[in-house]
């Protein structure tokens, strides 16, 4: 296949993205695409994540970008992170917040009966941290006028997803910061903004229950089709860029028309097909609700 067209979107700027992985995960691939349209890099992960991630790869693919290791989570390394940043390379004219993790997702807790010193850390990684990257690298001076902060959230922020769980209350939490931040950031031209990314297989994503089946209902809804994540980051290349310098303050829905929709005629078809099979009603979950016309 052929390479795709860049654009120079990002030329001459600098920028930090936190939470690449691997090259499933959306923050690799915007970091990526940051380097190719111009942008000198630097990488964040924990330090397990460096050790079993890819980012040695990713770093040489970006240029030999540099690896900061940074738990979001603690003040004092993000503080660290972002003066090591600012003596590496200069205040940045982006940040990316790619960030997220539930142990109660991952145990497979019930939101009913979550572990609520669990629950305090998705929303400190997931949420919080996202607080602690501005403040940060706004006490350190790390910031140019004219950045551009992006932090990637899901729907389920606004919306009740079951299996979401405590995710989506992290979401939420995201995205009323970004909105908090906004004036705040604003006389220095600095915009700040979030990205509701349709379902992707990433490492995170597919860890959580039913993740197929998400992934599969939203692909039968969205007009489009779901957006992998590549699609994802060259989204994000232009509200990283200066075409969208008067956007702020917004959670972005980048999910092939998911979210506008009611129902899609496969999926009413496909809800009627089941409610006149009393097996596969049954089977589904929806007992009582079988329909005998």
């Amino acid at each position: 296949m052929p390479e795709k067209a860049h654009y120079g979107l990002l030329k001459g700027k600098k920028g930090i993205v936190f939470g690449p992985l691997d090259e499933s995960s959306i923050g690799w691939q915007i970091a990526l695409h940051a380097y190719r349209e111009g942008a000198q890099v630097a990488l964040s992960n924990v330090a397990t994540a460096i050790r079993f991630g890819k980012l040695q790869e990713l770093s040489e693919l970006c240029g030999n970008a540099p690896i900061l290791i940074c738990d979001a989570s603690k003040n004092e390394e993000v503080d660290n992170t972002f003066r090591e940043l600012k003596e590496t390379m200069g205040s940045v004219d982006f940040i990316v917040h790619s960030i997220g993790m539930s142990q109660n997702i991952r145990k497979q807790v019930p939101y009913e009966e979550l572990n609520y010193e669990w629950f305090m850390r998705t929303l400190d990684v997931s949420g919080i941290s996202f607080h602690r990257l501005v403040a940060y690298a706004l006490k350190n001076e790390a910031l140019n006028d004219g950045a551009s902060i992006v932090a990637l959230s899901y729907i389920a922020s606004q919306r009740n997803y079951w299996t979401y769980s405590d995710m989506g209350d992290a979401k939420s939490l995201l995205e009323s910061i970004a909105r908090s931040f906004g004036p705040r950031l604003a006389p220095r031209g600095i915009r700040i903004n979030t990205i509701s990314q349709s379902p992707t297989y990433t490492k995170a994503g597919s860890g959580i229950p039913g993740f197929e089946k998400m992934y599969d209902y939203s692909e039968l809804m969205s007009p489009l089709g779901n957006a992998s994540a590549e699609e994802c980051a060259e989204y994000t290349m232009t509200i990283l860029s200066d075409l969208t310098r008067k956007v702020t303050m917004q959670n972005l829905f980048h999910d092939g028309g998911y979210s506008s929709m009611g129902a899609t005629i496969p999926m009413i078809k496909l809800a009627h097909e089941a409610l006149h099979d009393k097996e596969l009603a049954e089977r589904v979950g929806l007992e009582g609700r079988h329909s005998s016309r």
